[in-house]
């Protein structure tokens, strides 16, 4: 194994696994429902999709993405699907950071949180260098 080989697979274990764990918090019913209420106003659906089904959703998302950076044969996939999700989550990042009062520590002021994106998203590209 290279030296760039065994650097990939360091990202992609120290990107991978965050992502596995985050994934499971979607569905521990106190994560779940303070993240459905992260999700803005203008995203909010009665049926499908409603807030709780987003969170699962994202759930599946971030676990199949987490175990994608960890198999090599996945891994080009799985980077361009968890670009595209950190794109897709950010308004409900966005909504938490403006109700600080209402998400505590989850409520990551923006520029920190847009910075924070940027960064994993550039990690995650990476990967694919």
């Amino acid at each position: 194994m290279t030296t760039a080989e065994l650097v990939q697979t360091v990202l992609a274990f120290a990107l991978g696994a965050p992502f596995i764990v985050m994934g499971v918090t979607h569905f521990v019913p106190g994560s779940a429902r303070t993240m459905a209420a992260m999700i803005p106003p203008a995203l909010r659906r009665s049926g499908i999709p409603n807030p709780q089904i987003l969170v699962a959703f994202t759930g599946i998302c971030e676990i199949a993405g987490g175990l994608g950076l960890l198999l090599p044969p996945f891994r080009v996939a799985a980077v361009i699907a968890l670009v595209l999700f950190l794109i897709a989550v950010f308004p409900a990042n966005v909504h938490a950071a403006a109700h600080p009062d209402r998400f505590g520590r989850l409520a990551i002021p923006f520029w920190p949180r847009f910075v924070g994106q940027l960064v994993l998203i550039a990690l995650l590209l990476a990967l694919l260098l």
